[in-house]
């Protein structure tokens, strides 16, 4: 398989390929030139009765010339712009990855949303572009489908509230009309007419341009727990306790950002307990995992500020550690870091407990940032 997960140009380069005026001209053979990962959308082909234009190639050059076409997308200021064309690029990266071949002779890509946003992230962080910017091209990535079906889901209102943490929801819509416009398909009209319904419903609830606004963070964390849950209901907000959950590659400086700022709270170490236990990071980690919950426990019992240091560098790692403290009603405060690659690397390899460059690599293709959905406030040191 290609290498991907590289871009050839810093993002200072990926910044002079976005087209200016007055001529709005895309560099298309410098643009494809930067990764195996574009050059593997002409090879992949799509359904054509949703993309009758042929592979994935042609459908994101189609996407990103209606994209700068529109006059729109022409007056943002140079930060959206550019980070609206590089969504628009790399918006369905993550086809090749996840294309199958039905028996039907139909040709599906499901989950495409989700893994092009992990490869996107992987490339922009290579390139050591700004965390928030690349954050927010990941997270129009990861819904630019949302606008297509918005409208014919049973709750579209609670939906548009959750998306507009994720994403902002102006630009979700921007992107899905270009997204429409850049292919053949006979429905072409109706997916433009659901775009604008989607528009309508984000602006219903007043998060077209921001955040749905919660009443206290508990109602925010609460409405995502439950289905039923009002947006407008003011969460009681009563903690037994407060626990910061660290969230981070191996190398990136935990226990130092620990000891800088939270010296006089106890620590629940994952790193530790293995240690403690004899174990090492590539053996089987339940029984380490099994001692380090046990441990926290304890802390939550005894209603203790503590921190739990550990990668926590998923989603569905970190719910299952938010869930525990949830259930014992504690504050969640998760703190994120993150550094260079080339910083990271080098860090690893000057700690004491270190691990293997290729962990890292692989941690890195898996990373996913926590965001305001997760804890009841989240610290991003980048």
């Amino acid at each position: 398989m290609m290498n991907t997960n590289s871009f050839s140009h810093s993002y200072a380069e990926l910044l002079s390929l976005v087209p200016k005026q007055p001529h709005w001209k895309i560099n298309w053979d410098e643009i494809w030139a930067l990764s195996p990962a574009f050059l593997m959308l002409d090879e992949c082909p799509q359904d054509s009765i949703y993309h009758a234009e042929g592979d994935v190639g042609t459908h994101t050059r189609m996407v990103v010339e209606a994209l700068v076409s529109d006059p729109q997308w022409r007056t943002l200021n140079d930060d959206d712009r550019a980070m609206l064309f590089w969504t628009a690029c790399l918006h369905d990266i993550g086809k090749p990855a996840t294309t199958v071949h039905e028996e039907d002779g139909r040709i599906t890509s499901r989950g495409h949303s989700r893994v092009g946003a992990a490869i996107t992230r992987e490339l922009l962080w290579y390139a050591e572009a700004p965390f928030a910017w690349r954050e927010k091209i990941c997270g129009l990535i990861a819904s630019h489908q949302l606008p297509f079906w918005l409208i014919e889901r049973p709750d579209p209102a609670r939906l548009a509230i959750e998306t507009s943490w994720q994403c902002r929801p102006d630009f979700l819509c921007l992107h899905a009309t270009a997204d429409a416009i850049g292919r053949i398909c006979e429905d072409q009209r109706q997916i433009l007419e659901n775009v604008e319904l989607a528009r309508a419903t984000f602006e219903e609830v007043d998060c077209l341009k921001k955040p749905f606004e919660f009443a206290n963070d508990e109602s925010r964390i609460a409405f995502i727990e439950k289905e039923d849950r009002d947006p407008y209901y003011k969460a009681h907000e009563d903690f037994r306790c407060e626990v910061t959950v660290m969230s981070a590659l191996p190398g990136t400086g935990k226990d130092t950002w620990i000891s800088n700022y939270l010296q006089d709270l106890p620590v629940v170490s994952m790193d530790e307990i293995r240690e403690e236990m004899g174990i090492k990071p590539t053996a089987n980690q339940g029984k380490v995992i099994q001692a380090t919950y046990e441990r926290a426990k304890e802390q939550l019992r005894d209603k203790q500020d503590f921190v739990w240091n550990a990668t926590n560098v998923t989603k569905s790692t970190r719910g299952k550690v938010l869930r525990l403290l949830r259930d014992y009603n504690a504050r969640i405060h998760i703190v994120y870091l993150e550094v260079s690659p080339t910083t990271l690397l080098k860090q690893n390899k000057n700690r004491s407990r270190s691990v293997p460059d290729s962990v890292i690599h692989n941690l890195a293709r898996k990373l996913e940032p926590p965001t305001l959905l997760e804890g009841h406030r989240v610290s991003y040191v980048t």
